[in-house]
């Protein structure tokens, strides 16, 4: 533990005052000692150590990005899905969630559960197998086995064997042990497979499966038609079918008597093996005949899977297969049962499928029950029992990206009635008809660790929606959607200006605020608009207010110190261009109502301007819009901060700040940035910059879910001043840069109570205002107390009080008291306003102030404000404006994104910076305790996702639909392996069925196959060494820290097998004991008649 004390006498006071700024350089470092204020002590323990801090990736939401494969283990019940940039994600039962990553980043070709063996084996795009082992929690490589001379292009693992088969696109079979990774020196070669006199290659090998009857022959199919049965035992071709048309898969019968083929022209063929020159029957499935008799061309036929049932006809099932006069028909999965077809039309292409079925034997009655379909963007499974097909309900959230994600929050240790709360409203919302049945992926086992607390993260999407996902425990679940676009008309596309602005999106999210105290939302969109939200557990009529606020930057006006020394703000807005009088009126035509001063404005959106029925939930009140101006568009709102207590809610742009009274619905404040100075402009700027050319509202990459985001332009260039689609910041302090671009857009607001002025005694309401230039405005605000007056009487804002300044664009403030407890804002407890009036009981605001360690003595001595910018972190002293702490975070990057967090009952700032460093910093210190290389910043979408919570955790989008949790805490690190799912449990492998003396008879020698005689390197001989090699299992440093939970498991096993093996050493010994005995009772007898014997003559006997 370690002790801060500073003296604050002699402490340079990095900003003296609000008037008298310094240069605008001054604030970099403590320079020379100057007379300090009052001298006063700030005693702060300090709890946290580098040790308290360690980063790593907890679990992954959302639905794989890009997936390329899938596979089932029918015994484990559970699903691994494969995706193109190498990762495997591995779903169980609901919290069983795993995803792994190849670190070649390879995409996955194919994936073999090694059925009930806790194991699973991934052929990648680099010619790679891994051998992953599932017994341990974070799952790990066990081996790998790279190709140098061959690609792989099918692999057929079956079940119970440890060989594995893989076919490469030379049309070569060969064969690898399972559990060494090693090749065997036996080897398919495409031209022993195929007939000599066969004149073309065969192409790639595009199947490979063992015959249900005989495990010992071998079925091949390769691309160009050709399929052969190979006789592993005899090693040479049973038959060899040549047909015309290329081949995408086979499936078995599980008589092993027949198989099916589904071809490119969109045709099924059904082979039997007493006649293999020609098909049994050929069908087009989706082919009609057309008028002049010919068939209609269709398209491939992608898999087939061929199913038998007890108690009724087979299942044909496959993809693909349609007539290509079709346009712009969906994908389909077409269903085959008796004469019944059912084509079932899916949302996204299908990547693959896969039939569910009750035995994992290939040589039984199949009895399909579901088939798994994974899609483009998503994954559902369809009920085989019921006539009518319908789908499961998915538990995994998968549908995180059913319009893309623009922006996240994330808030732990919520209000614990919050989330049943959301739900039952969400919950009426529900879709309805799925199956009945349990969803069939329920592998794994997973119990609610002791580690939780209530979760929520907050996505906003395209589309205008946003929804409250319960993240409690390391899960992911849906609990209530919003969609916003229903508080405006429907936009026409011919509506003038408007359509020159909008893009596809007009309604994208770009940043939401929430106080889950007060449950007041708010949500900022891409079409320069705010709406604020109240939650009701009622249905309601309201008819939502709306205000037009202009912050637009006028070229002509010049501002005058003489004019605006004295009363550089007002607590009423001006009537001018850019402060104009509120209005309350629904806008329903340009221009409608405006002063004289602006002309020729229009609004992006038009509100619904009539009562609306609004079920319960949140329900729109107030809707804040900035208009077009004379042809140009709004600029878009770069940063908002709501607070329940005061009833205001505050925004700027790249033009100024505006502040709302919400309880009144009336502007307090409309002005540029530069007006907010008055006389204390530390840049002395006397005229204002002209207004830039429009900017980009167009895509949704250019969308910033903060203040914090940065076009890709400057994280590839810092220095870079190509600011044409960002807002402007800058890089250096000197005034010619300042004089380059006059542009100062506000970065980040928050209200607290807190001092304007240096000679406050008691902290009053204050809005903390940071621009892109670093300069921290603090305005004070009197706000009434008394209910009633309130509602009636003005809030009144008071000039600028303090200007303090650092380095870089501001992005956070953070408040501590002088114990360094963090100082919540106030906030207003929730109240249900449409609930029934109770006269007993009159609904009264209730308001909570003050952070816990704070008592009336000490709230009048002051607070500590930490203030973290892109380059550098300062903690000032309140009222005093004293710098007691200043960190320079980085020179050659720069902070995306900086919160201060609780973690470990104490406070850090945490910093996520443009290379990739996470940071923590200690409060008030600013002394460095983590600083880790995460992950570059490779898009934007991360910049603008990125966000820290309390509790040690943060989260981002790492792919366009998967969400990405970390924790940076070493608490929350060692429980890690509590909280995860076991992926692995033990179950007994099913037992075949009797076969049956005649069908074992009969069935041919299936049974006393025996691969290791044939494969084995005493029979097959080694594979050449340059044909593949062994790379041992890189489990990496995260998987040989999970190695004492997955040791357990391998111990288990481990004493198991010793068990098993000291049992039949046991039974051996005692076998052996009784031969011995029998060869002495043996010896002891003929000795016995060798003696009785002795002296008989031969004619005595």
């Amino acid at each position: 533990m370690k002790k801060f004390r500073k003296v604050l006498d002699g402490l340079t006071t990095s900003s003296p005052g609000g008037g008298t700024m310094g240069s605008p350089s001054c604030g970099s470092a403590a320079g020379t000692p100057t007379t300090a204020p009052t001298p006063k002590e700030i005693d702060v323990q300090e709890t946290l150590v580098s040790e308290n801090f360690q980063l790593c990736k907890t679990v992954r939401h959302g639905f794989p990005y890009q997936p390329t494969a899938l596979a089932f283990d029918p015994v484990q019940k559970i699903l691994a899905i494969g995706s193109r940039s190498g990762g495997v994600r591995i779903l169980g039962r609901p919290g069983v969630d795993c995803f792994c990553q190849h670190e070649s980043g390879a995409a996955v070709l194919q994936l073999q559960f090694l059925i009930n063996e806790g194991a699973l084996v991934t052929a990648c795009a680099d010619d790679t197998l891994h051998l992953w082992n599932l017994r341990q929690r974070r799952p790990a490589i066990l081996h790998s086995l790279k190709f140098n001379r061959e690609r792989i292009t099918f692999c057929h693992l079956p079940f119970q064997s440890k060989w594995l088969y893989v076919g490469t696109e030379r049309g070569n079979t060969h064969i690898v042990n399972i559990e060494s990774f090693i090749l065997s020196g036996y080897v398919i070669m495409w031209n022993k497979a195929i007939e000599l006199s066969t004149k073309t290659h065969p192409g790639p090998v595009v199947h490979l499966s063992d015959s249900p009857k005989d495990e010992g022959k071998l079925l091949v199919g390769f691309e160009s038609g050709t399929i052969v049965q190979w006789d592993l035992r005899a090693k040479k071709a049973d038959f060899r079918i040549y047909y015309d048309e290329a081949i995408h898969s086979v499936s078995w019968h599980h008589e092993g008597k027949q198989f099916m083929c589904s071809h490119s022209d969109g045709s099924l063929t059904l082979w039997n093996l007493r006649n293999t020159s020609k098909p049994v029957q050929v069908t087009f499935p989706h082919g009609k005949i057309q008028k002049d008799g010919r068939k209609e061309s269709c398209k491939p036929i992608l898999k087939v899977d061929y199913k038998t049932s007890r108690n009724s006809e087979p299942f044909v099932i496959f993809s693909g297969g349609l007539s290509y006069d079709k346009a712009g028909r969906r994908p389909t999965l077409t269903i085959m049962h008796g004469k019944a077809i059912t084509v079932l039309e899916m949302d996204y292409p299908i990547v693959e499928f896969m039939t569910l079925c009750e035995t994992p034997y290939n040589n039984e009655v199949q009895d399909p029950f579901a088939v798994v379909v994974l899609l483009e963007k998503d994954l559902i499974v369809v009920d085989l029992t019921q006539s009518n097909f319908p789908v499961f309900e998915n538990p995994y959230p998968m549908d995180i990206h059913e319009s893309p994600v623009t922006c996240t929050a994330y808030f732990a240790d919520c209000p614990p009635d919050i989330i049943p709360v959301l739900y039952s409203i969400g919950a009426k919302h529900k879709k309805t008809g799925y199956s009945q049945k349990e969803w069939p992926v329920s592998g794994g086992m997973w119990t609610l660790g002791s580690h939780t607390y209530p979760e929520i993260i907050i996505t906003g999407h395209a589309d205008g929606s946003i929804k409250f996902w319960d993240a409690s425990a390391i899960t992911l679940q849906m609990l209530y959607k919003l969609k916003t676009s229903k508080v405006f008309e429907k936009p026409k596309p011919s509506e003038g200006r408007a359509a020159e602005l909008v893009d596809e999106d007009p309604f994208a999210v770009q940043m939401v605020s929430w106080c889950p105290q007060s449950r007041i939302f708010c949500v900022v969109g891409i079409s320069a608009h705010i709406i604020l939200y109240r939650f009701s557990k009622y249905d309601a009529n309201t008819q939502i207010v709306s205000l037009e606020v202009r912050l637009q930057c006028e070229s002509e006006d010049v501002i005058s110190p003489s004019e605006n020394e004295n009363n550089p703000c007002f607590s009423e807005p001006h009537s001018g261009s850019h402060s104009p009088q509120p209005h309350h009126q629904h806008p329903a035509s340009p221009g409608g109502g405006t002063p004289e001063g602006v002309k020729d404005s229009a609004l992006c959106l038009k509100v619904k301007d009539r009562v609306v029925r609004v079920p319960p939930g949140y329900q729109a009140e107030l809707v804040i819009q900035l208009p077009w101006m004379d042809g140009e568009p709004p600029q878009q709102i770069s940063s908002l901060d709501i607070n329940s207590a005061y009833g205001l809610l505050a925004f700027g742009n790249c033009n100024g700040l505006a502040v709302v009274d919400y309880l009144q619905k009336t502007i307090l404040l409309c002005m540029s940035t530069l007006d907010l100075y008055g006389a204390a402009d530390p840049y002395q700027r006397l005229t204002r910059s002209p207004r830039r050319n429009r900017q980009s509202t167009s895509g949704l990459t250019e969308l910033s879910d903060n203040q914090q985001s940065v076009d890709m332009e400057r994280s590839k260039s810092p220095t870079s001043e190509s600011r044409e689609n960002s807002f402007s910041r800058s890089r250096s302090s000197s005034v010619s840069s300042i004089d380059r671009d006059t542009k100062e857009a506000i970065t980040t607001l928050q209200f607290g109570e807190s001092y304007g002025r240096k000679s406050d005694a008691l902290p009053t309401p204050c809005l903390w205002v940071g621009t892109s230039l670093g300069v921290i405005l603090v305005i004070p605000m009197s706000i009434p107390t008394d209910q009633d007056e309130r509602m009636e009487e003005p809030v009144t804002i008071g000039p600028s009080g303090a200007v303090l300044m650092l380095k870089g664009s501001v992005l956070r403030f953070g408040f501590l008291d002088c114990m360094g407890a963090l100082i919540q804002s106030p906030y207003e407890v929730w109240r249900d306003l449409n609930a029934p009036e109770d006269p007993d009981r009159p609904r009264k605001r209730k308001l909570v102030h003050y952070s816990p360690s704070s008592s009336q003595d000490t709230c009048g001595e002051g607070h500590l404000a930490i203030v973290c910018s892109e380059r550098q972190a300062k903690v000032f002293l309140m009222p005093s404006q004293s710098c007691l702490f200043v960190h320079n975070i980085t020179e050659s990057s720069f902070v995306l994104r900086a919160d201060v967090v609780s973690v470990c009952n104490s406070v850090c700032l945490a910093c996520f910076c443009a290379n990739g460093h996470v940071m923590t910093l200690s409060l008030p210190s600013l002394r460095p305790l983590m600083d880790v290389s995460y992950l570059p910043l490779t898009d934007m979408r991360i910049a603008r996702t990125f966000c820290f919570t309390n509790g040690g955790q943060a989260l981002y989008l790492s792919s366009p639909t998967e969400i990405q949790r970390i924790t940076y805490s070493q608490e929350m690190y060692d429980n890690l392996q509590e909280m995860l799912g076991e992926l692995f449990t033990p179950i007994e492998t099913p037992e075949a069925q009797n076969r049956g003396f005649l069908k074992g008879f009969f069935g041919g020698n299936a049974h006393t196959f025996d691969r290791e005689e044939l494969f084995g390197e005493a029979a097959a001989g080694k594979a050449s060494r340059s044909l593949a090699q062994h790379i041992p299992g890189q489990a990496g440093v995260e998987g040989m820290k999970v190695a004492a939970s997955g040791a357990v498991g391998e111990l288990a096993r481990a004493r198991i097998a010793l068990d098993e093996r000291g049992q039949r050493l046991g039974e051996l010994e005692e076998r052996t004991a009784l031969m011995m005995t029998s060869a002495e009772t043996f010896s002891k007898h003929a000795h016995e008649l060798m003696l009785k014997c002795k002296d008989k003559k031969w004619y005595q006997f």
